[in-house]
């Protein structure tokens, strides 16, 4: 009886291990009435960017240093989860938070998950004249695993805050990457739209590296840490038109595409 249990059992599941993309939203304050006001004014030119993809929310951030004193935010994550749920997104799981904050987390029926072991790296910023505000605004980054072949594809708009990577391969972007948002891979970047935006290429070292887009507007170019900003404005045969970025040396080197 037990064997035609178990075979019973085989043939109607099966568990099996699966990788899937995420949208990790890394929360910089613990006052949900800011934060709504941040999320409505950065996703209100693509109200439909999530279709009810999975969230992970990153608590990090919220997280005061040992030295300063100060108390660990406290949230209502069951609130959280229907903000979030509000803008098209499925709250899932939470990372970086303390305990206290992952036991709240859990009574809201959030799972916990561990941060990443080497974050998505972050575009080189060059010294400001004067330290800038800090932004409470969410950081929204898509954490998509790189397919077998080495490419990562969007087909979406990526606006100001959204950050992609493609983690040990390319990317391929086909809409437009606007002013402050990233797009960011190991490999090579290719935007076929108006990259307005930073592209980062070579994002772990990679000097052969190469940036490309059909409409060159960027406001960073990096590769392998080498990086050029829109201070410096873009000469006229490569503005607005097809061209890509490579390094010469130490440099970086901006050449138009026929």
């Amino acid at each position: 009886m037990a064997d035609v249990s178990a075979a019973r059992t085989k043939a109607v599941f099966e568990f099996k291990s699966a990788t899937l993309p995420l949208i990790a939203v890394i929360l910089k304050t613990a006052d949900l009435a800011v934060l709504a006001e941040a999320l409505d004014a950065q996703l209100a030119d693509s109200p439909d960017f999530f279709e009810q993809e999975p969230v992970v929310i990153d608590l990090s951030q919220l997280q005061p240093d040992e030295e300063s004193g100060e108390e660990p935010a406290e949230l209502d994550f069951a609130a959280l989860r229907g903000l979030l749920a509000r803008h098209q997104t499925q709250p899932i799981a939470v990372r970086g938070g303390n305990n206290a904050q992952n036991a709240a987390a859990r009574a809201a029926g959030l799972s916990l998950t561990a941060m990443p072991v080497a974050p998505a790296p972050r575009s080189p910023a060059p010294p400001a004249a004067s330290p800038a505000p800090a932004s409470e605004a969410p950081q929204i980054v898509r954490e998509v695993p790189v397919p077998a072949n080495g490419t990562l594809l969007i087909d979406k708009p990526l606006r100001s805050g959204q950050q992609v990577y493609a983690r040990g391969g390319d990317v391929v972007v086909t809409a437009v990457v606007s002013f402050g948002a990233e797009v960011i891979a190991d490999g090579n970047v290719h935007v076929y739209a108006p990259l307005r935006g930073k592209a980062i290429a070579g994002a772990r070292g990679n000097t052969e590296a190469r940036i490309f887009s059909t409409c060159m507007e960027a406001q960073l170019v990096a590769i392998a840490g080498i990086y050029r900003t829109n201070e410096v404005p873009l000469p006229e045969p490569v503005l607005g038109k097809p061209a890509q970025v490579r390094l010469d040396g130490k440099k970086i080197a901006i050449d138009a595409i026929p």
